[in-house]
């Protein structure tokens, strides 16, 4: 049998729901804008020259549209997780309003829509480098290139996690703006 000291001492349910998803809120962003900084820094820094029947090809992702899109996107996705972590904090001093978490919900349908439309792009120019389009005449590169398409591919993967931890802060701002507030 508790004793009601104990069962004073314990924090309310909701006091401590409220504590478990602000520290998630807080890991899974953090994780987010490191993962989109670094897919940023790997994909900006790729590069590599190599000689081809004696003439010099140099490869670049500032060469390839989508691989700059995916880029940018991961790089304006960074500077938003950070806004939003700001953002988390200020909505937890405020309170527990599910308007609040509302914009929440929508700033982070946006920042992952805008990975996962970068992460396609860069995929769908990714397969065409690494297997080439026999029905257009489209070579693959990748064996020309190894290099590059090795940091360009650890760029795409890390944008893809970034993709799914962006999808699951998604669903848990759904969940928190469909709550109802705590009294």
């Amino acid at each position: 049998m508790e004793t009601i000291e104990a069962k004073a001492l314990q924090p309310n349910p909701p006091e401590r729901t409220q504590k478990l998803f602000l520290g998630a809120q807080i890991c899974l962003r953090t994780v987010a804008m490191a993962t989109t900084l670094a897919a940023t820094w790997i994909m900006v820094t790729s590069k590599q020259s190599t000689e081809i029947f004696g003439i010099a090809f140099d490869a670049r992702y500032s060469y390839s549209s989508a691989f700059k899109f995916l880029a940018f996107a991961n790089a304006v996705v960074s500077a938003c997780c950070l806004v939003s972590l700001l953002l988390v904090f200020l909505l937890h001093l405020q309170g527990s309003n599910p308007n609040h978490y509302f914009l929440l919900f929508l700033h982070d349908l946006f920042v992952m829509c805008l990975v996962l439309a970068g992460c396609s792009a860069a995929t769908a120019i990714g397969f065409v480098g690494r297997y080439g389009n026999s029905h257009t005449g489209w070579t693959p590169i990748c064996d020309h290139f190894g290099k590059f398409c090795h940091r360009v591919s650890i760029s795409v993967i890390l944008s893809y996690l970034s993709l799914i931890i962006l999808l699951m802060l998604t669903v848990s701002s759904a969940i928190k703006s469909r709550q109802s507030p705590v009294v």
